[in-house]
């Protein structure tokens, strides 16, 4: 199989690409920035117990059986006044408690890889954060790490057309964190990087402008798309453990 086997650092597309990071065994970050990672980052900064769950299966249900909140979509839970997939609807006050966040590709893509090593989550908004974790752990493990851009989903595909819509503001995020990732990186590793410095001065005016950030602001959700695009804002680091997302400088700390 033609891949990226032969360097450490690579960069891999959607659910495929987190299934074969599942089955390499790599280190895992998923980059969703509009806006899974940024909201799992956002509650995670503030204390929230994050457990993702792939929207095909039944949420409610689970959130139920471990006593937590499901996480509505944004309009109607913004109507009800609770936390959304809206990352600035996190705040002091849901510190220590549980929800259920299901997305379509974010949390789909960490269902996927859930059983990896080491699963992380990256955004613009830790990327720092994330990638000197990960250059921790790899020097201690010795695996290889495997960055995945979500990408978004076609809404109206048609038949035989694929689903996944790449995205640039999950293409910069990724690139933001290989970056600073130590290994050797694949040529696919070096472009994403590539991407990144490059547009690094703009980054802001990219997102606000880009398809994903377009349509978050049609939907009236602007303030979500300048928080998503903001670079090394926290200093947080959610990792999943015992299928939950917390903050492993926190666990570190004990």
């Amino acid at each position: 199989m033609f891949d990226q086997s032969n360097y450490e650092c690579r960069v891999e597309w959607g659910k495929r690409g987190a299934r074969e990071a599942a089955e390499r065994g790599d280190i895992t970050i998923i980059v969703d920035v509009l806006s899974f990672s940024s909201t799992v980052v956002s509650a995670v900064y503030h204390n929230a117990l994050i457990y993702p769950y792939p929207p095909n299966l039944d949420g409610k249900a689970y959130a139920k059986n471990i006593s937590a909140e499901y996480i509505l979509g944004r309009n109607e839970a913004a109507v009800l006044g609770k936390a959304t997939l809206s990352p600035i609807s996190f705040n002091e006050k849901h510190a220590t408690k549980k929800f259920v966040l299901s997305s379509l590709n974010g949390a789909f893509c960490t269902w996927i890889a859930s059983k990896v090593p080491a699963l992380l989550i990256g955004s613009l908004l830790n990327a720092s954060s994330v990638a000197t974790y990960v250059n921790q752990i790899k020097t201690a493990s010795n695996a290889n790490i495997t960055v995945i851009p979500c990408g978004e989903v076609w809404n109206d595909a048609r038949e035989n057309e694929d689903v996944l819509r790449p995205s640039i503001e999950d293409y910069l995020g990724a690139g933001a964190i290989l970056a600073e990732l130590e290994g050797t990186k694949s040529p696919e590793a070096e472009i994403c990087i590539g991407a990144f410095l490059h547009s690094k001065h703009k980054i802001k005016e990219f997102i606000w402008e880009c398809g994903s950030g377009r349509e978050l602001r049609f939907k009236d959700f602007e303030d979500d798309v300048k928080h998503c695009s903001q670079l090394n804002s926290y200093n947080v680091v959610p990792v999943l453990q015992d299928g939950c997302f917390q903050d492993a400088l926190k666990i570190e700390k004990g």
